[in-house]
C-alpha cells in the first residue's frame, strides 16, 4: 500500500469541460478568496467565499501555514526531527510517549486497518522501497522472492500498539517502520477545515494534494463541483462531477505511478498481504465522508481490495465509494466500467 493522491480537480464556477484542465488558474472569482501554499510535498488551497470584512485575511493565511507546519513536523517521515521519524529510528520496543495528534491519527489508521483485514497498512515502507515507490531510485530488476519475504517480515499492522492514555506509540520490532501519508493529508484537511470554521465560516473548500472538504455554496450559491479525473495515464480528462455537500473527498488511483519492467507495468500500490504491487483492474477509487481521513485511508483502502473484494465491503460498511475499473475486455482499449456502493449513489452526483 502507498498513497498517491490524484484524480480529482476543483471546477470555478460553471466551465465547460473544455476548459477545466486549466482548474481555478484560468479564472479566479472575484466573490471567493483563495489562500494557496505548499506542504506535505505538495500544494493547498483554501477558498473562502464572500469573506466577512472582519476577517483579518493575513493572520489567516499565517495560522493556517502555522499549523500545517506543525502538523508535519509531527507526522513526516522526510523530517529527521519530526516525531514519527523518532519514533521510526527508535530502536526499541517499550511504550514511546507521542503527542495526542499522533495518536488519534495513529489509532484511525489501525481501526481502518483492522476493518479491512490489513489493506490499509501504515507499516508497509519497507515494501514500498522495495519496489523503487520510496525515496530511493526506481528499479530496474524485480525485487528476489528472498527479498521481499525479508520486508514483509517487517510489515505489519498488528506489530504497532497504540494507547490514548497516557499517549503512545509500542513497536514489536525495533525496525517496524511506520508511514502515514496515507492518511495524515486528510487529517490536515479537517484541521484547516476546523480552523476556518473558527472564525465564523460556513461556505469554503480545502484542499491538500487531491484531498477535499467542503462545506457549504461556492462562489455561485451552487455545491462545491469537483472533477474525478479519468484514470489514464496518457491524457488528463474529466470522468465524472461530483456534488461535494459538507462531505469530505479523496481518490486514490494508481495511473500516475508505476514502473515498467521488461514491458510489465507494475503498480506504486503494494498488497501487504503479499509484498507485491496489486495486479487487478481497479483504476481508481473515490471515496467520500464525513471527514476527509477517513475518506482518505478508505480510498487506498478500497484500491489495495479490488473491485469485488474492495466493492463487497464497502458496502457492508455503508461507505460512499466510486470504483473505476479497467474494461475486461482487449477490444475495449482504454474504455472504463463503473461500480458505485448506494451510499454514493443516494449523494448528489452531476454528470
Amino acid at each position: 500500500m502507498t498513497r498517491c493522491s490524484q484524480g480529482l480537480r476543483v471546477l470555478c464556477g460553471a466551465l465547460f469541460l473544455a476548459g477545466l484542465l486549466a482548474g481555478c488558474e484560468q479564472a479566479e472569482d472575484p466573490r471567493v478568496l483563495v489562500l494557496r501554499g505548499s506542504t506535505m510535498g505538495t500544494n493547498y488551497s483554501v477558498q473562502i467565499v464572500e469573506p466577512s470584512a472582519a476577517l483579518d485575511r493575513d493572520a489567516l493565511a499565517e495560522q493556517i501555514n502555522a499549523r500545517l507546519a506543525d502538523i508535519t513536523t509531527l507526522m513526516s517521515t522526510y523530517q529527521p526531527g519530526s516525531e514519527l521519524s523518532r519514533f521510526n529510528n527508535a530502536d526499541v520496543t517499550e511504550w514511546f510517549l507521542v503527542s495526542p495528534e499522533l495518536e488519534a491519527v495513529v489509532e484511525a489508521a489501525q481501526a481502518v486497518s483492522e476493518a479491512s483485514a490489513g489493506a490499509f497498512d501504515v507499516t508497509v515502507g519497507p515494501l514500498v522501497n522495495l519496489w523503487g515507490f520510496g525515496p530511493s531510485p526506481r528499479i530496474e530488476d524485480l525485487p528476489s522472492a528472498g527479498d521481499i519475504q525479508a520486508a514483509r517480515a517487517r510489515v505489519g499492522w498488528r506489530q504497532l500498539e497504540v494507547q490514548a492514555q497516557p499517549p503512545a506509540l509500542r513497536k514489536s520490532r525495533p525496525d517496524l517502520y511506520v508511514d502515514l501519508s496515507a492518511i495524515a493529508k486528510g487529517y490536515a484537511v479537517d484541521q484547516l477545515a476546523g480552523l476556518v470554521e473558527s472564525h465564523g465560516i460556513v461556505d469554503y473548500l480545502v484542499e491538500i494534494g487531491g484531498e477535499l472538504r467542503g462545506r457549504g455554496v461556492n462562489g455561485h450559491g451552487e455545491p462545491w463541483r469537483i472533477a474525478i479525473e479519468r484514470p489514464d495515464a496518457g491524457q488528463r480528462a474529466v470522468f465524472q462531477v461530483v456534488a461535494l455537500r459538507d462531505l469530505g473527498m479523496a481518490t486514490s488511483g494508481d495511473y500516475r505511478n508505476f514502473v515498467e519492467i521488461d514491458g510489465q507495468r507494475y503498480s506504486h500500490t503494494i498488497d501487504p498481504a503479499t509484498g507485491r504491487p496489486v495486479g487487478h483492474r481497479l483504476a481508481s477509487v473515490t471515496v467520500l465522508a464525513d471527514d476527509c481521513m477517513q475518506a482518505d485511508a478508505w480510498a487506498t483502502a478500497l484500491l489495495v481490495l479490488g473491485p469485488e473484494r474492495g466493492l463487497a465491503l464497502a458496502e457492508q460498511r455503508g461507505l460512499a465509494a466510486l470504483f473505476i475499473e479497467h474494461a475486461r475486455e482487449a477490444a475495449d482499449g482504454d474504455a472504463f466500467v463503473t461500480q458505485a456502493t448506494a451510499a454514493f449513489g443516494a449523494l448528489s452526483v452531476s454528470h
